[in-house]
């Protein structure tokens, strides 16, 4: 039986590790205009202007790059509970640790791939100071005058040894439902897109064709219009950012893109996916077929090797 929808709110933050903390730093802030709040050791906190929550992204400094934490809210105290008592009831372990990045606490655990998922509900709201107050009291914070000035924390990309028994613990645990996925001719899943509300996706596993678990695909951002990812291409051409593949537009979900690496070897995602959102309480799993892939992307370019290729942390890390 599948978990309520709405059980889990929506995506909160990420832990992201990277080796060169002050590039990645750099690259978050002056590239796509998020603001620091605080940092704590080696853990620098940032958030974009229009999350409410205090923190979108923590980036840590670390021996290699990769993904260290997917934290998610839920919609209420009693739906946190629901959702560990489902992980623990489908045989799934976790445990309670301090609330972190302005969460209070936080039941971590993980998905079959061995992916760390930290749930919660209490939650610090920003308060923004005098200088970066908004001009809308509806807002938090006001638009970054640096950077592509990217909206939200959007998604994240997890690759996974096997896609469907995580696609599949995702949906019966913890409440999301699938909107699309790529089955091969062999009849294997090899990505699948699933929501916790109305946008059509805000996790997404895909196979890592090296068979290692655990890895991360990319993290994405949101812009406003798709001129900012156009915009975010130049910038990162200026200042030495690689580029691996876009701008264009995705045949699945439809989102305009740009992919890029940041300094610590992490591959993040620009993205426009802000008009499509997914209303209907029957929508059907939409099914992609090999040969369908095989055209390329939504206006014919095809997909980089790399694409496929690359992931954090490396495999020879």
């Amino acid at each position: 039986m599948p978990a309520p929808l709405g059980d889990i709110a929506h995506l909160g933050h990420v832990e992201l590790l990277t080796p060169d903390l002050e590039g990645s730093v750099w690259f978050f802030t002056e590239i796509l205009g998020l603001t620091e709040t605080r940092r704590e050791g080696d853990s620098v906190h940032l958030r974009t202007f229009d999350d409410y929550e205090l923190t979108s992204i923590v980036v840590t400094g670390h021996t290699t790059s990769g993904l260290r934490r997917t934290a998610l809210r839920a919609s209420s105290p009693e739906a946190l509970q629901r959702r560990v008592d489902a992980i623990e009831a489908a045989g799934g372990t976790g445990r309670w640790t301090e609330g972190s990045a302005g969460t209070g606490p936080m039941y971590l655990t993980t998905d079959p791939d061995g992916h760390e998922i930290g749930l919660y509900y209490e939650s610090e709201w920003y308060e923004a100071p005098e200088h970066l107050a908004p001009g809308l009291k509806n807002q938090p914070q006001a638009k970054p005058r640096q950077g592509v000035g990217v909206r939200r924390l959007d998604h994240v990309n997890f690759l996974a040894a096997d896609v469907e028994p995580n696609a599949d613990w995702v949906e019966h645990t913890l409440g999301a439902r699938p909107t699309e996925q790529i089955r091969l001719d062999t009849g294997r899943i090899a990505a699948r897109w699933l929501t916790f509300n109305n946008k059509s996706y805000d996790l997404v596993y895909t196979e890592d064709w090296s068979g290692s678990s655990g890895r991360l695909h990319h993290i994405a951002f949101a812009t406003d219009t798709r001129e900012d990812i156009l915009r975010a291409a130049d910038l990162c051409l200026d200042n030495g950012v690689h580029i691996e593949t876009g701008p264009h537009k995705h045949a699945i979900q439809q989102t305009f893109f740009l992919y890029v690496y940041e300094p610590g070897g992490n591959r993040i995602e620009l993205c426009n996916p802000l008009t499509r959102l997914v209303l209907a309480p029957d929508w059907p799993l939409i099914t992609w077929t090999q040969a369908e892939r095989a055209k390329g992307q939504a206006w014919g370019l095809q997909t980089i090797e790399s694409f496929h290729t690359h992931g954090t942390p490396p495999l020879d890390s």
